[in-house]
């Protein structure tokens, strides 16, 4: 087995990375949230968070708030399980690398 073996390639981007990061600590965080939080545009952080949607990392729950539309997300349980895979990758590369 190589030693990048277990690094997922969904997580190579920062702001991707940033959103699971924040998502693994909570149980939801709203889109203004994590734009806040990533210092990112609202189409960047839109782009990224389908990617995650897609891989079925986590969940997108749109309603409303009054009139007002609020998006929430939050980590699947395949989500926490791949995260943790690839940081446990991470590190087992740090270990071993020299």
């Amino acid at each position: 087995m190589g030693l990048i073996d277990n690094i997922n390639k969904i997580f190579d981007h920062r702001i991707r990375l940033g959103i699971m990061s924040i998502l693994m600590v909570n149980d939801a965080v709203d889109f203004n949230r994590l734009k806040e939080l990533l210092d990112v545009t609202d189409g960047n952080l839109a782009s990224h968070t389908k990617t995650l949607e897609k891989a079925e990392y986590i969940n997108i729950e749109k309603s409303f708030i009054g009139k007002k539309p609020n998006t929430k997300y939050s980590i699947t349980n395949l989500g926490k399980q791949a995260f943790k895979k690839h940081i446990d990758a991470i590190e087992h590369l740090i270990r071993n690398s020299n």
